[in-house]
């Protein structure tokens, strides 16, 4: 919380779907208000490969690595979504000018662990970083593990033990004091692969389950059901170390669970907050969910913060009675209900009308607010607007064609509040190998969503 204010940010940039034959690379963005470069790309590490499709990224040493002298978080690790290629960046180096240290190949990927396509990575107190995938080398779905070498970044094979598997993955969290991983589920990777089908729903192609494992047998002991097409993506644990809660947002069903040690000492969810689904005309379905597609809890685990990806809007709640959420911020920058668009609300449980084209230093932002990032003393709020390569191309053309941008809000941590800063603008729609879809927001030095406490 009394950290360094940010002044560069990493921002993997995706060129897949795009139609430009260009590798995706990694972006240092100023975001100094002092400097001549504010709002500027000052550095782009091009990968050696195409059609990676960079997604999350993780580091190689955590706050569960405090006090160890011997760990330094100077490797950024950058699993790929589609290749299952696992990129390893040196920022020790030079923090503002990243290169490339080593890559793990998907066939050691595939053959050392019999997993694919790697989403979230998190750093272990041991040392050893630790990696979700969201299935097997052939694309089925399979929430399993992997782990690296924290010093060498050899694969050393699967983190979980015994027969049983959850059905699919995404992301994750652990929380050592109380023995608890907690995992999510996307969906099949072969049937998201390619764009969002409504024919997939009701197939059971999408998750509707938090899995939960025990931390030291390493073992799958339990599901949570969240509902059928629920898809759960991210998950936070409060940053209190001794807190048995946290919350996970559900993509399709657009709904925000609360997930809790009972008495019993196993765990349970409760829905806290629903996004309504708006009636529409001239969209892929009569109803729009909401897409909740990023969430974040403040540090001081007193608000939490989510995007709608197709209602355009960011929500902040506050969250000290962490049973009832409640709504202190909202913005719309965005998104699919615009007016003028080609779409029409029939019905909006929560609007009056539809909101306006969101425009910024003459510039018409296309896409949706999608992932988020928030400075450490919580009174900025960085936001892209790209979630996933297919899906931007179905969802939101006009996005890939421009390309994605990063945008910044100010926030109001005394009573609540988001307002958008109208000076900062990164628009990845001027890069120089053409338009690309810029994703995930990285701190140097660790920032709301990469640290876990031990």
């Amino acid at each position: 919380l009394k950290g360094p204010r940010e002044e560069i940010v990493y921002v993997p940039c995706i060129y897949r779907n795009t139609g430009r034959k260009k590798p995706d690379f990694l972006a240092t963005v100023d975001v100094n208000p002092k400097s001549p470069h504010y709002c500027q790309v000052i550095h782009r590490l091009p990968m050696p490969n195409l059609g990676d499709e960079l997604h999350h990224s993780g580091w190689n040493a955590c706050s569960s690595c405090f006090g160890d002298a011997t760990k330094k978080r100077n490797r950024l690790i950058l699993p790929s979504l589609i290749s299952s290629r696992i990129y390893v960046v040196d920022v020790g180096t030079d923090l503002r000018a990243p290169r490339l240290f080593k890559v793990v190949n998907s066939e050691d990927v595939f053959w050392k662990c019999n997993l694919g396509h790697p989403h979230t990575s998190h750093c272990l107190g041991s040392g050893e970083i630790m990696i979700s995938t969201l299935g097997d080398p052939a694309g089925n779905g399979k929430g399993g593990f992997i782990l690296l070498d924290g010093e060498t970044f050899e694969i050393k094979g699967n983190w979980e033990k015994g027969d049983k598997m959850p059905p699919m993955g995404y992301d994750f969290w652990y929380q050592p004091r109380h023995n608890v991983l907690i995992s999510t589920e996307w969906g099949i990777p072969k049937c998201l692969g390619y764009g969002f089908d409504p024919n997939d729903l009701k197939k059971g192609r999408y998750g509707r389950r938090l899995n939960v494992w025990d931390w030291t047998t390493h073992t799958y002991v339990q599901a949570i059901d969240v509902g059928e097409d629920a898809a759960p993506l991210e998950i936070r644990f409060l940053h209190n170390p001794d807190a048995a809660e946290g919350y996970v947002g559900c993509t399709i069903s657009s709904a925000i669970h609360r997930f809790y040690k009972t008495e019993r000492g196993d765990w349970a969810a409760e829905k806290v907050i629903q996004v309504p689904s708006k009636k529409v005309e001239g969209w892929l379905l009569p109803d729009m969910p909401g897409f909740i597609t990023d969430i974040l809890i403040s540090l001081d685990d007193r608000f939490l913060y989510f995007s709608n990806w197709l209602h355009g809007d960011i929500r902040q709640y506050d969250i000290s009675d962490t049973r009832k959420p409640k709504l202190v911020g909202q913005v719309f920058v965005g998104g699919s209900i615009t007016k003028g668009g080609p779409v029409t609300v029939c019905r909006d449980e929560e609007l009056q009308s539809q909101p306006d084209p969101f425009f910024i230093k003459g510039k018409r932002v296309p896409g949706g607010p999608q992932m988020i990032q928030l400075s450490l003393d919580g009174k900025r709020l960085y936001v892209t607007t790209s979630l996933y390569s297919a899906w931007d191309r179905q969802f939101y053309p006009d996005l890939v064609q421009d390309g994605s941008v990063m945008l910044q809000l100010d926030v109001d941590t005394e009573q609540g509040g988001l307002t958008v800063n109208r000076s900062f603008l990164v628009d990845f729609g001027k890069e120089p190998e053409g338009p690309c879809l810029a994703h995930e927001i990285r701190y140097p030095g660790g920032d709301c969503t990469s640290d876990i406490w031990v």
